[in-house]
């Protein structure tokens, strides 16, 4: 007969183990904690801002964290990494350098492919990219008419505004006499 105390023990210990492996941060601003890590998903919670969480895991655009008694995904630039509430510094890991303020006199280059998910997208996997004729006809389902596109607009409440064409540009003037020679 097995001994049911055994199993309980191993859960008890996965929970202790992935506590102690949480990043402790700062909620930065009034943030509803979703059941998964898209807004579309159920609300599990609120964090308020300033409160003390755990994060537990980053997929994409969100991390997964438990504030209070509550586990949910709340969005990425919403929580400051690292302890020491608002006012903390938190630049020990991405989330931290994300989302605290820079210094201006160091220049900083980013670039990245929004709504991809890292770890399903890599330079290899885009080398072998393919045309999908069956996701272009997909794609092309969803457009809409010009007359579409107002009537959803005036039911929306948007007005057109006329907007003056930018100027042509100019030919760029020679700072030196001996460039025209």
């Amino acid at each position: 007969m097995r001994n049911p105390l055994i199993p309980a023990a191993a859960l008890v210990l996965c929970v202790t183990a992935a506590s102690a492996f949480a990043a402790p941060g700062t909620v930065l601003r009034d943030e509803k904690l979703y059941s998964q890590p898209s807004s579309t998903s159920a609300v599990a919670g609120s964090a308020a801002k300033g409160a003390s969480v755990n994060i537990l895991t980053k997929q994409g655009g969100w991390l997964r964290v438990t504030a209070g008694k509550t586990t949910g995904w709340i969005r990425l630039l919403s929580v400051r990494a690292g302890e020491g509430g608002l006012g903390g510094a938190g630049l020990g890991d991405v989330v931290g350098a994300a989302t605290t303020k820079s210094d201006p006199t160091r220049v900083v280059a980013v670039a990245g492919l929004r709504g991809f998910n890292d770890r399903r997208l890599n330079d290899e996997s885009l080398k072998q990219a393919k045309f999908n004729a069956e996701e272009m006809a997909r794609l092309d389902a969803l457009k809409v008419t010009p007359g579409q596109a107002k009537s959803y607009a005036s039911q929306s409440g948007l007005v057109a505004a006329n907007v003056a064409a930018l100027p042509k540009p100019k030919p760029e003037q020679s700072s030196s006499p001996w460039e025209n020679n």
